[in-house]
């Protein structure tokens, strides 16, 4: 049995470093491929070193561009791969042009394909997200879904029951997992910062960046914010957003820009603070984990059991609706329930594809 984990960028990197480490402890037949879709593998191999993990054994280096542009790069680069190195599955997580074009190249290679974090649904089709999850569902052979309404969702759509494995989400094992090694990253030193003193903020999606209007009234948020609570509002700045902050002419005030923090050092800046403010699908589910209050910045979400458990509200664009949200979550008790599982699930997907108990 020969497992390809098939990933692209520093989220996959992340939700799969505990599955990458299960593959290890057994001495398993793998090999791990980076298409290289967030920028560079170079750019990342900071992720696999920090996280300790072996460096991937092939390399696309796709890089940007538009969707079909790149979804066709990968797909041509995991279909060579794959003819020179075939597995008998692969693994992808999440919901990429990455995930989509592994899905694509190696199901009708007619190589099983196993969709780590299966189910998710935001419900709407403007995201471009959305559409690669439901077509990496429909073409999946194990789809193993973090939770049971995960698993509910991908029935309704016609999915058999056989093919589907509720196994919690790998981002459990993964904070586990990596908050031990975030403990000495020092990140609060430098920045002069105390615990459960300061907002962390993080936007980068296009339908917030991207438009204008709802980009400045989330920035109009985030200073009367930073004005009424008086405490500092941290914000490493993608360099999507960055790039959207100098064409709109944009200079926000009482707010701390600092550049994109490395993996161990986002962890502990995420673990302690107050209030973490986001459009991220991932960190919903790690602050819902971590016990940090969670405001997204969304009309909606694919991650609802963070909403069930009160970890987390929507709160949309609009300035008021989010200093209304951030009240209610500054002064949320942290004693919900973790909704995502006990830290197993990369033990449970690998004996599912090894087919053993």
């Amino acid at each position: 049995m020969k497992i390809a984990i098939v990933l692209g960028t520093r989220p996959e990197i992340i939700k799969m470093s505990p599955v990458i480490r299960e593959l290890e402890k057994r001495s398993a037949d793998y090999f791990i491929l980076h298409s290289g879709q967030h920028y560079s593998y170079n750019m990342d191999r900071v992720f696999f070193e920090q996280l300790a993990l072996p460096l991937p054994k092939y390399n696309l280096d796709a890089g940007s561009g538009k969707h079909g542009e790149q979804t066709g790069k990968i797909l041509s680069g995991i279909e060579r791969v794959f003819s020179e190195d075939p597995p008998d599955v692969m693994l992808v997580q999440g919901d990429t042009n990455t995930v989509l074009a592994g899905a694509l190249a190696a199901s009708k290679m007619h190589i099983k394909v196993g969709h780590v974090e299966a189910g998710l649904r935001s419900y709407d089709r403007e995201m471009p997200e959305e559409i690669n999850r439901v077509l990496t569902d429909h073409c999946s052979d194990y789809l193993f879904a973090p939770t049971e309404n995960a698993k509910n969702i991908l029935l309704n759509e016609g999915i058999p029951a056989d093919k589907i494995f509720v196994t919690g989400n790998t981002i459990v094992d993964a904070v586990f997992q990596n908050s031990k090694l975030a403990v000495n990253s020092g990140c609060l030193d430098k920045l002069k910062l105390k615990p459960k003193q300061y907002f962390l903020v993080t936007l980068h999606r296009q339908e917030n960046v991207d438009n204008a209007e709802k980009f400045v009234s989330i920035i109009t948020a985030l200073e009367k914010i930073a004005e009424k609570y008086k405490l500092p509002v941290i914000f490493p700045i993608h360099p999507r957003t960055k790039a959207r902050l100098v064409e709109f002419s944009l200079n926000p005030k009482n707010i701390t820009l600092i550049d994109p923090q490395d993996y161990l050092s986002f962890l502990q800046l995420e673990s302690n603070a107050a209030l973490v403010l986001t459009d991220s699908g991932g960190l919903q589910e790690e602050c819902c984990i971590l016990k940090v209050p969670c405001v997204t910045l969304r009309e909606n979400t694919e991650r609802p059991e963070s909403i069930a458990a009160g970890a987390n509200i929507l709160a949309g664009t609009s300035p008021k609706k989010i200093i209304d949200c951030v009240k209610i979550m500054f002064c949320k008790k942290s004693n919900w329930p973790n909704p995502f599982g006990n830290g197993n699930a990369s033990q449970k997907i690998i004996n599912i594809c090894m087919g053993t108990p």
